[in-house]
């Protein structure tokens, strides 16, 4: 008798699940979807955490949430402003958070928040419903004096179990600080490997690292091994729950920025958005297989791929970390750096990273610019200010046509669009112009609407006292709609 009602029971569950997805995908209940067949939707919540900023009491840090309208989620057109339906906070990552101030309350405006706490804490932010798909937080800090001077900005990330980054060092003069943060009410458990020019360093203290629930740790990279190295790989892996990672990196001669995660390693990875007048640029790659990895490197221009003098191929011993500098590559006009597998070798993903400098002497300043991965639909750049930004277009296959939105802040204004076309092999920089009738802060939106790749990056350039302070940004795709396969209700399965 139990069992009879056990199994009527999961039955009726079981229909009532799939009722509910065909109705959730919007299916037509009287047409059977094919077999295997998928549809996207938006995606109904996101999290995303950011770090803490600077220890500086001369720091200001501003961040910058935004949400680009969608026409496949309301009748609005792409660009303007609209309602919502949910809702988007940060909050800091104490276990009894406090929410900051002004909360996201429409896609297609962009809401700022700033702190001048040398104590400001690490933020967990999450953004449902509507204000869900496509969601960004960017974190810019300029430190206008003392040895952490310069002007530090970041994407707020996505919690995962892994990350690479490219380009960290524990040479002398360098400073650079791990930040984990943890969006959960459990500890995550964190593994934490570096490898240097001779393979993977010995760590005294690199594994079974606790962040806490809801809680941050900063990693002084310099207490985790003994040697002084130049250049280093660091790879972050998560043995339980899940965390935001960055890493901070001061100079004492070149000022300070977030180094941030680099794309999964690949056998193709572009690096976009190298500035103009960069005085000089440091490749870093690591070769993640188990074989050597040699590689083609090409710098994409305005007009096409060149190859830079001297520094055309580069080998990349397995498990190791090799470095090419570059010099002054984009010789006056910018350009990205696009790494291939040698086509002599079988092919072997890596991971690579550029230290970009700019001004000379001690006018000095470093940006990190990691590879990038492509756009798939459309990316945004929640922080830039009018005259300041750069965006970067690369199309490294063939010709892509490119939507550049740029969308206002809550002192209202109207989003301002335009069509560019970057061809095949080409870079193209353009500044975003900013939104008509509107101050402060404002998001720029990149849609790819046809054609081959793309990848996108954005720099913000604010000099100070003749520093040419600067920081890019890459632009990943927002992945705003997963795949979810359709389903309908079936009765037979009640008679099984």
């Amino acid at each position: 008798m139990n069992r009879s009602t056990l199994s009527l029971g999961g039955a009726v569950l079981v229909l009532a699940v799939l009722t509910g997805a065909a109705s959730l995908t919007g299916g037509d209940d009287s047409a059977a979807a094919p077999a295997g067949a998928t549809t996207r939707l938006p995606v109904q919540r996101t999290t995303m955490v950011c770090p803490s900023p600077s220890p500086s009491e001369f720091a200001d840090t501003t961040y910058a949430s935004f949400t680009p309208p969608a026409a496949s989620l309301s009748d609005e057109p792409a660009g303007a402003a609209g309602s919502s339906t949910g809702s988007a906070q940060l909050v800091t990552e104490a276990a009894k958070p406090a929410p900051l101030s002004p909360p996201l309350k429409q896609t297609g405006r962009t809401v700022t928040y700033t702190t001048d706490k040398p104590d400001a804490p690490a933020l967990v932010g999450t953004a449902d419903g509507t204000l869900a798909p496509g969601w960004s937080v960017g974190q810019t800090t300029v430190v206008d004096a003392g040895p952490s001077r310069g002007l530090l900005g970041t994407s707020c990330v996505t919690p995962d179990s892994e990350f690479w980054f490219a380009g960290a060092s524990t040479a002398d003069g360098r400073q650079d600080y791990l930040h984990l943060v943890d969006p959960d009410d459990a500890p995550a458990v964190v593994d934490v490997e570096l490898y240097g020019p001779d393979g993977l360093v010995k760590a005294s203290s690199g594994e079974g690292l606790t962040v806490p629930g809801k809680g941050a740790k900063p990693v002084l990279l310099s207490t985790l091994i003994a040697q002084k190295v130049r250049d280093l790989t660091v790879h972050v892996v998560v043995r339980s729950g899940r965390v935001g990672a960055a890493v901070q990196a001061t100079d004492a001669s070149k000022g300070t920025d977030w180094l941030q995660p680099a794309a999964e390693p690949a056998t193709t990875l572009v690096m976009p958005g190298i500035p103009a007048d960069a005085a000089s640029v440091r490749l870093v790659a690591y070769a993640t297989g188990s074989d050597d990895a040699d590689l083609d490197v090409r710098l994409s221009t305005a007009t096409g791929m060149i190859s830079p003098a001297d520094h055309e191929t580069l080998h990349v011993k397995a498990g190791m970390t090799a470095t090419a500098d570059l010099g002054d590559v984009t010789k006056g006009d910018p350009g990205s750096l696009v790494i291939t597998s040698s086509k002599t070798h079988a092919p072997v993903p890596v991971v690579a990273g550029l230290l970009v400098t700019r001004g000379k002497g001690g006018k000095q300043e470093l940006a990190f610019l990691p590879a990038t991965p492509a756009v798939g639909t459309r990316a945004s750049a929640a922080d830039n200010r009018d005259k300041a930004s750069t965006l970067t277009l690369t199309a490294p296959d063939r010709e892509v046509r490119v939507k550049v939105t740029s969308s206002p802040g809550t002192a209202g204004g109207t989003a301002v669009s335009r069509t560019v076309v970057v061809k095949a092999g080409t870079t193209t920089a353009l500044q975003p112009v900013a939104p008509a009738t509107g101050k402060g802060s404002f998001s720029v939106t990149v849609e790819r609407l046809s054609g081959g790749t793309l990848y996108a990056s954005r720099e913000l350039a604010m000099p100070l006292d003749g520093v040419p302070m600067f920081t890019i940004q890459p632009l990943a795709d927002d992945r705003s709609t997963v795949e979810v396969p359709q389903a309908e209700p079936d009765l037979k399965i009640l008679g099984r």
